[in-house]
């Protein structure tokens, strides 16, 4: 708390955030190991993509966020394609409280962290109902998406 010379203390702004919805806006499962008549053996090598996308709603204080996974699978030995799966899950959310500088982090790194846990397992049950072992993604460090994606358009900004 600041004082602000007259012996009465501010307060910061409490934020406030409510998720209003969430839903898969798209969903793609190819089994390409099946689709080959092969089984697949041994450890996959799994490689997932992530990207991360916000735009305002027309009501005022509601954001979308996208979380986009673009994951593959493949055989460590022979290198074949196992499986391909792309997931873009959208989040609703209600914001309020947080400086117009402060929105942007918050909406690409605090709203994909709320949204994380059903992105997890949705592919992990899409997996196993592929014919594969659930996939357990590992915790995503949206923090350092963030921070990645912001040197590379200062870096875009420099170059131009």
């Amino acid at each position: 708390m600041a004082d602000n010379g007259n012996g009465a203390a501010q307060q910061a702004p409490q934020v406030q955030m409510k998720i209003l919805g969430q839903f898969v806006r798209d969903l793609s499962f190819e089994n390409v190991m099946a689709q080959k008549g092969g089984a697949a053996d041994g450890q996959p090598d799994v490689s997932v993509q992530v990207n991360l996308d916000a735009k305002k709603r027309e009501p005022e204080g509601q954001y979308e966020v996208t979380v986009k996974l673009a994951i593959q699978s493949k055989a460590k030995q022979g290198g074949e394609m196992l499986f391909v799966m792309e997931l873009d899950y959208v989040g609703i959310f209600q914001i309020g409280g947080i400086a117009d500088e402060q929105l942007h982090p918050f909406l690409l790194i605090e709203c994909p962290r709320m949204l994380f846990p059903f992105l997890r397992r949705i592919v992990s049950d899409v997996t196993r109902d592929g014919g594969y072992p659930p996939l357990n993604l590992d915790n995503i460090d949206f923090l350092q998406i963030y921070r990645n994606e912001v040197a590379r358009r200062q870096a875009e900004a420099q170059n131009a």
